[in-house]
């Protein structure tokens, strides 16, 4: 059976699944948010490598292994990972559907570097069997055009209302959505944005606080269609809203346990010697012992 043809990485555009960079960092998040625990800490280095290596085709490389390792020792100072870590790495990707990996072959029918086409994560159900074991395609990239041309593929509306959206995702913030979109898949999508900026802040395991965060951020953007335009992409949007709410419910948070802690006098050390302002009468007061590690804010002067 013939395998691809190999050539540079820009003849491989049309393997891939992703519109731009941002886009394919956003499905790769959400692979890595349900899958990082099936890696070790060196098959998730490899992996990432990977990843950067897709970059200038998005979700599309054929670096050889060998020079991926090789990028990744350099980066570490010779304390990369092995070649074994890396080939172990693309057997457990390409089981949980991460991506596929085709075989190439040069003009002489010998082996070459192997493609390795990253898939879009799947929103309402995990990848079938039959998409994780794809046979080995016959395809001559020398062919016409017309002959090699493939389509992207395209995600079909969901057709599930919000009775079939997946129970980790929370009931309140489901009959909320659902009142403007009833739709299983792309509530699935939005709670997905709320879940990986909860485990940015360490605040995964506070239901009732991302819960509120996620439905008061999603009641804006139904607002802002109402009064522009500006909207094209509401799940971006949606992140952003969510991204600055998350933020400034943190800092509130961290505002108020600074504010919780009692206010340690402020002293000056001055030639070797500590001094403290006597607010009431206007003057300072030298001290004869020196203040305790911890005791008082200490201004050096």
């Amino acid at each position: 059976m013939m395998n691809l043809k190999s050539g540079k990485i820009e003849g491989f555009e049309q393997f891939s699944q992703f519109e731009n960079l941002q886009e394919f960092n956003h499905h790769i998040e959400k692979w890595l948010l349900e899958h990082k625990i099936d890696f070790s800490k060196g098959e998730l280095v490899g992996l990432k490598r990977l990843v950067r290596f897709a970059a200038k085709i998005p979700g599309v490389c054929n670096a050889k292994i060998g020079t991926m390792v090789k990028a990744i020792h350099k980066e570490y100072h010779d304390n990369g990972i092995s070649r074994s870590t890396f080939k172990r790495m693309i057997i457990k990707a390409k089981d949980l559907g991460i991506f596929t990996v085709h075989e190439t072959e040069r003009k002489n029918g010998s082996q070459s570097s192997n493609l390795y086409v990253f898939n879009r994560f799947p929103v309402s159900e995990p990848p079938k069997q039959e998409t994780l074991d794809h046979p080995k395609e016959t395809i001559d990239l020398l062919k016409t055009e017309e002959d090699q041309k493939i389509k992207k593929r395209k995600e079909e509306p969901s057709e599930l209302d919000h009775t079939f959206v997946s129970n980790r995702v929370p009931q309140d913030f489901v009959q909320f959505v659902k009142c403007f979109f009833d739709d299983a898949k792309l509530i699935e999508e939005y709670w997905c944005m709320v879940h990986i900026l909860a485990f940015d802040y360490k605040l995964h395991e506070e239901t009732d606080v991302i819960v509120g965060i996620a439905i008061d951020s999603f009641r804006q953007l139904i607002r802002k269609p109402k009064f522009t335009n500006v909207v094209r992409k509401p799940i971006a949007y949606f992140y952003g809203i969510l991204k600055e709410k998350f933020f400034e419910y943190y800092d509130g948070w961290i505002n108020e346990m600074d504010a919780d802690k009692p206010m340690k006098p402020l002293l000056y050390h001055i030639e070797g010697e500590y001094f403290e302002w006597d607010v009431l009468n206007g003057e300072s007061l030298k001290l004869v012992n020196p203040p305790k590690s911890g005791e008082a804010r200490i201004m050096y002067i």
